[in-house]
């Protein structure tokens, strides 16, 4: 009988026992099809996230185009123009005051980040995740919070492009947010922490990247999430996206917990190829304290 349910998207049929290991068996079977099937879509999703992507994807598109559509979401404007003149986006304190400055300003990259930190924030409020609330304030936190120190190490550390790594940063957590988003009609998943977090580490990465690539999100970026948790990814030439992801997400992680930290000196490989050891950590979260502040507040 479950065989025959798995090419049903999750939530769409639960499981007939009721038995929390038959809803886990068959959410996962159904997140097997979903991948399988190619045709990965967050549920709930804002659809000025896919007009968005569709604009910037054109190279005929000019930035009046660009501004037209953003400013169709007028909240999704405002945040865009909050980014642009925020202390880490504008050091020079010059401030924009309407929406074709603040995308000149900006960029593709970050034109992006603030559509996909609108949509999310709207996804917190849709009504078929009811009582998910805290959960889905703990992955924005985590999001907003990876990003900004994607951005920081990838400006302070690296040659990669900062904004990029803004992006990718948000992005790394998609899946877990498609995951939650799935088991939202599975509630009883939630009564085992420990089976629901097992799940999620299988497979969000894996939902992520197929979901990145349905937005056509740029091949360096997708690649980079679905590594951004491999520890002995090995990679020559400079520091890349994949290694600042890895670092962004160890240091989101650990959270100031120096246990964790040493331990991860010892065997992450992007953080001794950004020749970050306990010590220089400490120094470069002290140091860059006062600017992942300032993203996290600018991303909302």
């Amino acid at each position: 009988m479950q065989a025959q349910r798995t090419s049903n998207p999750a939530g769409d049929h639960p499981a007939e026992d009721g038995s929390e290991r038959d809803v886990a068996f068959t959410f996962v079977q159904a997140l097997a099809a979903e991948l399988s099937g190619g045709k990965v879509e967050l549920p709930g999703f804002p659809h000025i996230v896919m007009r968005v992507q569709r604009v910037l994807s054109d190279d005929r598109a000019d930035a009046t185009k660009i501004v037209r559509v953003i400013g169709s979401e007028p909240v999704l404007a405002t945040q865009l123009i909050r980014m642009a003149n925020s202390a880490a986006l504008n050091p020079a304190g010059i401030a924009v005051t309407d929406l074709r400055a603040a995308v000149t300003r900006v960029g593709v990259d970050t034109v992006r980040t603030a559509t996909i930190a609108f949509a999310m924030r709207q996804l917190r409020e849709a009504a078929t995740l009811r009582g998910l609330e805290m959960q889905l304030g703990v992955l924005w936190r985590r999001s907003v919070q990876v990003a900004s120190l994607c951005f920081v190490v990838a400006r302070r550390l690296t040659g990669v492009n900062p904004d990029t790594a803004l992006l990718a940063g948000l992005l790394q957590g998609i899946g877990r947010l498609y995951i939650l988003t799935r088991a939202s009609r599975h509630r009883s998943l939630f009564c085992d922490a420990a089976a629901y977090h097992t799940i999620e580490q299988d497979w969000h990465l894996s939902i992520a990247a197929a979901l990145l690539e349905n937005w056509g999100i740029a091949d360096e970026i997708v690649q980079a999430v679905h590594e951004s948790e491999n520890m002995e990814r090995e990679s020559r030439g400079a520091p890349g996206l994949p290694d600042v992801l890895v670092v962004g997400t160890l240091l989101a992680e650990i959270n100031g917990d120096p246990t964790a930290l040493a331990a991860q000196v010892q065997c992450a490989k992007p953080l001794q190829r950004l020749r970050l050891d306990e010590l220089a950590c400490e120094r470069f979260l002290a140091e860059s304290s006062q600017e992942v502040t300032t993203l996290r507040d600018a991303l909302g």
